[in-house]
């Protein structure tokens, strides 16, 4: 081959790889990217998908889809039910803001530290009616597709109710039901839904068995039935989905939900749903080396990550080579100083006393923070930092802070690492929703909650939240979030926007509990950093630490110092080189979430699309 020809090659090689142009890179993917012009929708069921595409299709915009998928996912039990809770961040093009939804419940009239501690808990329990918060998804559904969407309320259930009618179900839920089964005959009106054949070997529904939920329809039929009449009676769109919100909240359906909840032994009373509100809020930020990072505020784990990206940006990450052990370990030491502040500071913002958030995401308290990192060994000390000088204030809390260490609170053998309900209950999923149109409208969505083995309240057909378990009730564990009637957990929830040069980059969520942003965190930086396509960062091997408090889960929940999973083809050197500076290390063949994103190829006017390879997460684009 001649010299001219083979420089042509390089040249042509070199500009590809230079322009980033998210070209191929060099080994692929096991699933291909998601490529659109018009729209993308991509969720954690296939079928939730395609209700997505089904509303796009209609002439809905990316907040219409989004809903449809979230109320999909929900009649799916995608590891999520109607009775949990709704995190969402939208990108409104006609403001060109960033908006955040908070719908999710609140402690019950009578959930209190004294309660719970009453009946020999540390926590509120995992499972049952004493694990609920109110319903939260109802009312952020109805919220988002008011303020945002353009369809009925109709036109948008319309898929749900369809599956609510009858679907043939996927073996990971059909399976989950079975499962969880002695759980699910505690509770009359779960037993009647999940366990079709009662009394025979399998009483579960087999995969491709055609699942009905009569008493779910009938509900979502109430609910589309008192919107189309307030249209009739000349009330416009955006009013006549707040009446069938109310009827959730306020109406027979909330009346249903309360009495089937109390006859379980659960606490949610008529008021507790009537004076419940969904909140729009203005999200947090960080800049990231020119690109806004936007996530939810305190009372989820979202600024975690925001946290996380201010430390690292004061280290040069490229030099130290993508998953090498010094990148892993530089990782490792600052996701654990960003959650001891997360398990220490977080909670509702909306209650007393008020969290430390404007020092905890000060640039100059990161850069302090990250001085404390030891570059050869692992730190199993790691706790919660001083943020209140950074706002001009004196921490009330340090005798708490002194009493309070993750080298002290683990005894050796108490958790080993290879418990699989330990590893569990870090990593239990949700779904994500994620949607963007031609118009510029985006979401991100990260909802749970109400996931099996759940209690359905009465004849709803809605499974109720579990999340009042993320409460503590020990202030000396976080003085934020002691649980208390009328207050939001502090939840692992965490939808992500970013924006660069004041557009939309990057939309992206995770399944998982406490890994979270710990994947998301990862995914960004393999974007950011490295060069990868949306779905190269979602199936790139991640790690995830357990040097934290579990937010989920039973009685004990403390960090396992140096605890890390690996992702399976970590090379034998770096596992040595981490063993040496004191890991313990577990592995796993997926790592990564699974993530759901879009990428916003400005340069072609197109929408990229990523969801990892593992899971039934799927994506549709046009």
């Amino acid at each position: 081959m001649r010299s001219s020809t083979l420089l042509a090659i390089a040249c042509l090689l070199f500009g590809q790889l230079s322009a980033q142009s998210f070209n191929a890179r060099p080994g692929g993917t096991q699933k291909p990217a998601l490529h659109g012009r018009h729209w993308m929708a991509i969720t954690g069921k296939p079928l939730a998908a395609t209700a997505g595409a089904t509303v796009f299709n209609k002439g809905g915009n990316a907040v219409d889809a989004a809903c449809a998928m979230l109320a999909a996912t929900c009649t799916m039990w995608d590891v999520l039910s109607w009775g949990g809770e709704t995190q969402a961040l939208i990108y409104n093009p006609k403001t060109g803001k960033v908006i955040g939804i908070n719908a999710l419940g609140v402690a019950p009239t009578g959930a209190t530290p004294e309660f719970f501690k009453g009946k020999g808990m540390n926590y509120p329990p995992e499972y049952g009616p004493l694990a609920a918060v109110t319903p939260g998804t109802p009312g952020g559904l109805c919220t988002m597709l008011a303020e945002y969407g353009t369809l009925s309320l109709k036109e948008v259930l319309t898929p749900a109710m369809t599956l609510a009618e009858g679907y043939p179900i996927e073996a990971q839920t059909a399976n989950a039901m079975e499962r969880g089964k002695d759980r699910i005959k505690q509770w009359p009106y779960s037993k009647a839904v999940f366990l079709p054949h009662s009394g025979a070997p399998r009483e579960a529904p087999e995969a491709g068995e055609i699942f009905v939920q009569k008493d779910l329809l009938e509900t979502l039929k109430k609910m589309v039935e008192t919107e189309q009449q307030a249209l009739k009676k000349g009330k416009n769109r955006k009013e006549a989905i707040y009446a069938a919100m109310d009827r959730f909240y306020k109406g027979d359906i909330a009346q249903e939900f309360v009495r089937g909840s109390q006859e379980q032994g659960g606490l949610i009373t008529t008021n507790d749903l009537a004076t419940w509100k969904v909140k729009i809020e203005e999200p947090m930020k960080v800049n990231y080396k020119g690109i806004d990072v936007y996530k939810l505020s305190q009372w989820t784990q979202g600024p975690v990550m925001l946290q996380a990206l201010n430390l690292l940006e004061n280290i040069d990450l490229k030099a130290m080579g993508y998953n090498s052990a010094r990148y892993i370990h530089t990782l490792y030491q600052v996701m654990n100083l960003s959650f001891a502040d997360r398990d220490f500071y977080y909670g509702d913002p909306a209650a007393a006393p008020e969290e430390p958030m404007k020092g905890l995401l000060s640039k100059e308290y990161a850069k302090e923070r990250v001085k404390s990192i030891n570059p050869d060994r692992n730190d199993p000390g790691v706790g919660p930092g001083d943020p209140y000088p950074y706002e001009g204030k004196v921490n009330p809390y340090m005798e708490y802070l002194k009493q309070w260490g993750h080298a002290s609170l683990l005894k050796p053998g108490t958790l080993p690492l290879t418990e699989e309900a330990y590893l569990h209950q870090f990593r239990l999923g949700t779904t994500s929703v994620e949607a963007a149109d031609k118009e510029g409208w985006v979401v991100s969505i990260t909802p749970s909650g109400g996931w099996l083995p759940a209690c359905i309240a009465g004849k709803t057909g809605v499974g109720m939240s579990q999340r009042m378990q993320s409460f503590v009730t020990d202030p000396k564990l976080n003085p934020f979030n002691v649980v208390a009637p009328g207050k939001q957990p502090r939840v692992t929830l965490t939808p992500t926007l970013a924006l660069k040069d004041g557009k939309p980059y990057l939309a992206f969520a995770v399944q998982g509990g406490d890994t979270q942003d710990q994947n998301l965190l990862q995914f960004f930086l393999n974007v950011v950093e490295f060069g990868m396509t949306v779905q190269e960062a979602t199936e790139a091997a991640n790690i995830n630490t357990y040097q934290m408090y579990s937010s989920l889960g039973g009685e004990d929940r403390k960090p396992v110092p140096g605890g890390i999973l690996l992702q399976s083809s970590t090379p034998e050197w770096v596992r040595k080189e981490l063993f040496n500076m004191g890991y313990k290390l577990s592995f796993d063949d997926r790592t990564s979430g699974p993530i759901n994103a879009i990428y916003f190829d400005w340069q072609h006017g197109s929408f990229w699309g990523g969801s990892s390879n593992h899971g039934e997460d799927y994506g549709i684009g046009w």
